[in-house]
């Protein structure tokens, strides 16, 4: 461990993570007054996907796993999108999940729903740490051990700086874009309450369920040492992330829907950077590659 978060720090952790909820809350009533349209639906949408991606192609499969290489500016780029999810600073996040792989489902891992045992109260328990509960312990992982290499990148240091106004800017961007839209201000905070407060909120319950549902339920057909799962409604929502066998049975590989209809869109942005030059060295899965990981039958 590298000692706990400073409690002003533990403090806006809570309110990123009580607030969007707080937001999901009032939703429902709020649309089904006056308060939604179809700008706020495209402008959430879109900024959903924009930082969703940078979570699953940024943060994951490149800066944890290093599933493929990127130039420069489509690094910095990517730290920028998943800074913009606010799931956390990008030294945090990425050293958290490298531990995650390394004690995976076992004593260690941040964010098992296995850690209690069992039973249904067990499980009940866990499922809860897993989803949520540990984001919101003062523990943080020790980023000289775990993520060297970004703690040694002037690039990220800056951006792992900048996580607070980047927050901001994910907040007040859509809001901004509906007010110069609708040159209003309802506009402005009707797009401030769904793509900023609801989009976060929304993205981070999709993120977290990764991380207790797709450890609880769901088709193990590759060989992993833990209780990964794919969970196919989390697919699309998820952007890929939720064929999380395969990811944990072979974690550098860039494409985690490998089977038929088994739709990755995370994995179809790398192969566009790919193809525009932006992105190489990409580690595709081959039949060589999946056989040895496939479950017999």
């Amino acid at each position: 461990m590298a000692g706990k978060r400073p409690l002003p720090a533990h403090v806006l952790v809570y309110l990123f993570v009580i607030v969007p909820f707080l937001a999901v809350l009032a939703a429902i009533p709020f649309a089904w007054g006056w308060g939604l349209s179809r700008l706020d639906l495209a402008l959430a949408a879109g900024w959903y996907t924009f930082t969703c991606l940078g979570t699953t192609a940024g943060y994951h499969r490149y800066f944890t796993h290093g599933s493929y290489k990127a130039k420069r500016p489509l690094r910095i780029g990517l730290a920028v999108a998943g800074s913009m999810a606010v799931q956390g600073p990008i030294l945090h996040w990425v050293a958290d999940h490298r531990r995650h792989h390394a004690f995976a489902d076992k004593e260690g891992d941040p964010h098992s729903p296995w850690l209690f045992g069992t039973s249904p109260a067990a499980l009940a328990r866990g499922f809860w740490h897993a989803h949520l509960g540990w984001i919101l312990e003062r523990d943080l992982t020790n980023q000289e051990r775990y993520c060297p290499d970004l703690v040694a990148d002037p690039d990220m240091r800056l951006i792992h700086r900048l996580f607070g106004p980047l927050t901001l800017l994910t907040l007040l961007g859509p809001a901004i874009m509906g007010g110069l839209i609708t040159m209003s201000w309802h506009g402005a905070l009707t797009a401030f309450f769904w793509a900023g407060l609801v989009r976060v909120a929304f993205l981070h319950h999709v993120t977290w369920s990764v991380n207790s549902v797709c450890h609880m339920i769901g088709d193990r057909p590759f060989n992993a040492r833990d209780k990964s799962a794919n969970f196919w409604p989390l697919a699309i929502l998820s952007m890929g992330e939720a064929w999380h066998n395969l990811h944990h049975a072979d974690p550098t590989q860039a494409r985690h829907g490998v089977r038929r209809g088994q739709i990755d869109i995370s994995a179809r942005l790398i192969w566009i950077f790919e193809r525009f030059g932006w992105a190489y060295a990409v580690n595709w899965p081959t039949p060589e590659r999946l056989a040895r990981i496939t479950r017999a039958a």
